[in-house]
């Protein structure tokens, strides 16, 4: 019988998984001996780091979507549905349109992370974000509009998809407004929950006397509780208020509601072992990208170097060999300072990455990954 590999999510991880297992296991699933099947809610992949430019005017949304059956090999079968149910002991999924389900030998959760501004009272209402398309060019709208007054960027969840785009944006406002001749009258301020400007030390390390260069205020163990859209403040666990004029708002960063009621993990991240990647509550599972709760970042390169971890793991699996590849946390992670400048970390478990002096080479270096991310995704880089 056939062995049946399901991914479950057409983001990063789940598509460059899909393309990987079907170069890597061609002659199994030609043979008719594998196959591998995709279940994923959008018709769009969606490359979400393009938002952020989104915001500044640099790119469209429409430049972050390709229909995701262009981006898979052809041995992949594409299947447009919602997955609403998981039962690992039948390995059988429950979806939405498909009235029978899907039976699995093998399942990869790749579901990703979505936003939860509700979960802060007034955020919804008060703030702006990049995380999303209409967020990304309501808030493009919002800067467009802005001549002068208080602009805070406060990060609310301290767990947030591409750790470093809150302070990629303070940087490039910082240029944007310079270049615009209207940055003596806006004020910035930062604001993180923690002690330091960054969850990871040297990258607070090296962006705390930026910010200060740059005269960006920075509020740090700042944990908002309420937003007050009508009076414009930010009310903190805290006890204190910061007044707005335009509020950018990272939020609260939430798993799947799916593998909470699996089983698979009380707060929608899969806990997994961090060099495998196996889930820890049920066999023939494993979960990589976002959904993945291992001890670094989540950053779309981490998705990515899980999903060739995954390939391999399961093409061994599927020819009756001992897997041996082993997921070592690596992130590569590019951070704009600037309209015009970006510097570079990479670093994996155990390790701080070292900070490279910002450059308009790596600048542009970012902007060509952006393009050729496509490839990526394809499983070609």
């Amino acid at each position: 019988m056939s062995e049946r590999i399901v991914i479950v999510g057409g983001g990063t991880g789940g598509t460059v998984l899909a393309n990987r297992l079907a170069d890597k296991l061609s002659r199994e699933i030609d043979d008719g001996d594998v196959s591998v099947t995709m279940v994923t809610d959008d018709v769009d992949h969606v490359y979400k780091p393009i938002f952020l430019y989104v915001a500044f005017g640099e790119r469209e949304v429409a430049d972050a979507r390709r229909p995701v059956r262009e981006l898979l090999d052809r041995r992949v079968d594409l299947q447009i549905d919602r997955v609403v149910g998981i039962d690992t002991d039948a390995q059988h999924l429950e979806c939405q349109d498909e009235p029978e389900g899907i039976d699995y030998d093998h399942l990869v959760l790749a579901t990703g992370a979505r936003i939860a501004p509700e979960a802060t009272p007034g955020l919804v209402e008060g703030a702006h974000d990049f995380y999303t398309p209409d967020g990304a060019e309501r808030l493009r709208d919002a800067l467009a509009e802005f001549t002068g007054g208080h602009l805070v960027l406060s990060v609310v969840g301290a767990v947030h998809m591409c750790p470093a785009a809150p302070l990629e944006f303070v940087l490039m406002a910082d240029d944007w407004f310079r270049e615009r001749g209207l940055r003596d009258d806006v004020d910035i301020t930062y604001t993180y929950p923690i002690g330091r400007a960054h969850g990871i030390q040297s990258i607070a390390d090296w962006a705390t006397p930026v910010l200060e260069e740059r005269d960006i205020e920075v509020e740090t163990f700042f944990n908002a509780e309420e937003v007050d859209p009508d009076e414009q403040v930010i009310r903190t666990l805290e006890g204190t208020e910061l007044a707005y004029d335009l509020l950018v708002a990272i939020p609260d960063h939430r798993g799947d509601e799916l593998v909470k009621e699996a089983g698979l993990g009380d707060d929608g991240w899969v806990p997994v072992e961090k060099r495998t990647l196996e889930a820890k509550e049920a066999e023939n599972v494993y979960a990589i990208g976002d959904t993945a709760d291992v001890p670094t970042s989540k950053a779309g390169s981490v998705a990515h170097y899980e999903a060739g971890v995954v390939a391999d793991r399961l093409a061994s699996r599927v020819r009756g060999q001992i897997p041996t590849a082993e997921f070592d946390g690596k992130t590569v992670c590019f951070i704009e300072s600037g309209m015009d400048e970006a510097t570079f970390v990479e670093f994996e478990y155990g390790k701080q990455p070292v900070m490279r002096s910002p450059s308009k080479f790596i600048h542009w270096s970012k902007l060509a990954y952006n393009e050729s991310y496509w490839l990526t995704a394809k499983g070609l880089l």
